[in-house]
């Protein structure tokens, strides 16, 4: 149970990240539209349109005009550093203003989170009214991989949930059954016990136990006439099932009693303050 609540989390976890990229990145491109905007109004355009802007890489978009326009370096520099301080993943990226007939960089330069590291030239020089695109390629920041990590760590998690999990119950396997115990087969007095196929069997007498009534025997059965500690006995049947005990362990221990009574000789007694006995006489 706790294995899948923690697949299920792993997996939110990772969708609830894609949706939150998905918002950034729709955000950024309402952004890269009010930078051409704002451009066509230093320009004194004030009626032709913004292009859509279209995604030609993994980092990078483009901004079209439906007109020409003219533009001063030093206000488009500081317009796209106004505009992109709201998007907090755009910390570092070049633009290239190229000319729309043959690609041609016409005007660029780089901003970096770190002022020093800015790479911005022939500021003061106004350029000509012509046919321009603006290309902005994003610094990667490593959040499409987010939902991919969230995944490959979950797993990971999981597998050593798991591995903990079986070794768990390899560790208390060896406990209920002895390294020297190579059987499912247990005679006790007069009474066979099959603990495989949960009965108990004398004569031509069989008597049925339920999962849990063999699983109390099977502790009592190998270690007889050996006081078996009230706490050990709840630790192997339930706790280690992470199960909660919904009945009292009394009540099992008095059902076995009932049904071992086809021998006289074996008893379960209770050794006060400390827990049972399975005393198999002669």
């Amino acid at each position: 149970m706790f294995m899948l609540l923690s697949l299920i989390f792993v997996i939110c976890a990772a969708f609830s990240t894609e949706d939150k990229d998905d918002f950034n990145f729709a955000k950024r491109e309402v952004l890269l539209r009010k930078i051409g905007h704002e451009l066509l109004l230093q320009s004194g355009d004030r009626t032709s349109r913004v292009l859509p802007v279209k995604k030609i890489g993994e980092n990078e978009y483009q901004i079209s005009f439906e007109n020409e326009l003219t533009f001063q370096p030093d206000s488009l520099v500081n317009l796209t550093k106004r505009v992109l301080a709201k998007d907090p993943l755009a910390s570092d990226y070049i633009v290239n203003v190229l000319n729309c007939h043959n690609s041609s960089v016409a005007y660029g330069y780089s901003v970096s989170k770190s002022k020093k590291d800015d790479i911005v030239a022939c500021l003061g020089r106004k350029q000509p009214k012509a046919c321009y695109m603006i290309n902005i390629k994003f610094k990667p920041t490593g959040i499409n991989t987010t939902k991919s990590v969230y995944l490959v760590g979950g797993l990971s998690f999981l597998a050593f949930i798991g591995f903990i999990f079986l070794r768990s119950k390899s560790v208390k396997s060896r406990k209920v059954l002895p390294e020297s115990q190579h059987t499912d087969l247990f005679t006790l007095g007069s009474v066979l016990f099959d603990a495989k196929n949960r009965k108990l069997i004398i004569n031509d007498k069989t008597i049925d136990l339920t999962s849990t009534e063999s699983r109390v025997l099977l502790i009592f059965a190998s270690s007889p006439n050996e006081i078996i500690e009230r706490s050990r006995l709840q630790k192997e049947i339930w706790e280690d099932d992470g199960v909660i005990v919904g009945r009292s362990l009394d009540m099992f221990i008095s059902k076995l009693r009932k049904k071992l009574e086809i021998d006289p000789n074996i008893k379960i007694v209770v050794i006060r303050g400390k827990g049972y006995r399975l005393e198999v006489g002669d």
